[in-house]
């Protein structure tokens, strides 16, 4: 039976090949099967891990705590030079030009995504603003919230930063970014399940090498990443006792 390999669902659509290619470039380095199940809903991702059907994750921030805590995960690597930030944006129409000028009873704009939507959230306080006098609404993906706020469904939108960027120019020119959050310790992390274990050190050496290989420098570009970095134990607990004292 092969391992099975999973990504958390906030990635760019753009990036779907580069995670092919990376299952790919693991099965040939490590000499194991490994299977890719992508999923388009966290809540779905959420129960197979809960049903054993995940062996390896590249998880968002917020799901790192249940993983690790909970299912016995045991966080790997991160990705080099890459935090996960949150911006929230307007219309470049909208008169809005700081989140403190956002009025109760505005629509945000968000995702599934938990990290991003609870350190919008946060961000939204300084205007004296929370679920009980803004209405949410809730989409599928950063293009649809993009989408909402170009054609004045929505007053303001949170975005994870990388998904902002990689916006085309044409939609990032119609918007505006009013904040961006700088933590700068929270970020995305390649979590292993008990049944991966015996593969651990071999899957750090892939990685770390993956810069320095012709081949694992394409996955890499593909992937939208630079390369990985090592995730110490005492790191991994850092990032999900800030994230439980955020949500907290």
């Amino acid at each position: 039976m092969p391992l099975n390999l999973t990504v958390s669902p906030d990635f760019a659509p753009d990036h779907i090949s580069g995670w092919f290619y990376f299952n790919t470039y693991l099965q040939r380095k490590l000499g194991i099967p490994i299977h890719l199940e992508l999923y388009d809903s966290f809540d779905k991702q959420r129960a197979d891990i809960r049903a054993g059907k995940v062996d390896l994750i590249y998880a968002n921030p917020y799901d790192a705590s249940m993983l690790v805590r909970e299912l016995g995960f045991k966080a790997l690597m991160k990705p080099a030079h890459k935090a996960d930030e949150t911006v929230i944006a307007v219309s470049v129409s909208s008169a809005i030009d700081k989140v403190e000028n956002i009025q109760p009873g505005s629509v945000i704009a968000t995702t599934d995504d938990p990290d991003v939507h609870t350190m919008g959230m946060i961000m939204l306080e300084s205007a004296d603003l929370d679920a009980d006098n803004i209405t949410i609404k809730t989409l599928k993906n950063y293009v649809l919230v993009a989408k909402n706020l170009l054609k004045g469904e929505a007053d303001a939108g949170f975005f994870l930063k990388q998904a902002y960027n990689e916006l085309s120019e044409l939609i990032r020119s119609e918007m505006k970014p009013l904040v961006s959050s700088q933590i700068d310790v929270i970020h995305h992390v390649l979590l292993a399940g008990p049944s991966f274990k015996e593969h651990e050190s071999m899957l750090k050496t892939v990685l770390l090498d993956m810069q320095a290989d012709e081949k694992g420098r394409g996955v890499l570009q593909n992937m939208g990443l630079v390369g990985w970095e090592l995730m110490s134990e005492e790191d991994s607990e850092f990032m999900i006792d800030l994230i439980d004292t955020l949500i907290d």
